[in-house]
């Protein structure tokens, strides 16, 4: 079964805390680690990434943190994964060299790979904060936040 790798997923979840979370306020590491129950040291480590390819935006200071670079409705799920995939590609396997896995196996799986970014990209974290608010998952400060118009 094709899954999310454990790093992609834990990026997701902290870029979607921020997202939920941040107003008015940016969201320090270490709120989102009691939240989501990601690691402290793993999770600074994608945040800088993050911040480096412009998803994020560090702030400094005693109420300082984390907050998206770009709104909500700009910012899509390929943008993390593809910032979590260049983290990743330091720890892949040398790809095959025989014929079968370059010209079968590894195009089809490109295509594949492909496919499902484009997919990611069409989905924002606005959408994913409006489900969150449709399922009534209360934000930091204990309220359902109201994105209507």
């Amino acid at each position: 079964m094709l899954r999310l790798s454990r790093k992609t997923a834990l990026a997701l979840e902290a870029v979607l805390d921020i997202a939920y979370n941040a107003r008015p306020d940016p969201v320090q590491s270490r709120d989102i680690t009691a939240r989501q129950g990601i690691p402290q040291r793993y999770l600074e480590q994608v945040l800088q990434r993050l911040v480096r390819e412009g998803v994020l935006r560090g702030v400094r200071g005693p109420r300082g943190g984390y907050i998206l670079a770009r709104e909500r409705r700009r910012v899509t799920l390929g943008d993390v994964v593809r910032v979590v995939q260049g983290l990743d590609s330091d720890e892949d396997p040398t790809p095959s060299t025989a014929a079968l896995g370059e010209q079968v196996i590894g195009p089809l799986w490109e295509g594949i790979e492909a496919e499902i970014l484009r997919r990611f990209d069409a989905i924002t974290m606005e959408d994913l904060c409006r489900q969150a608010r449709v399922q009534g998952i209360p934000r930091a400060d204990g309220t359902v936040p109201d994105y209507s118009i």
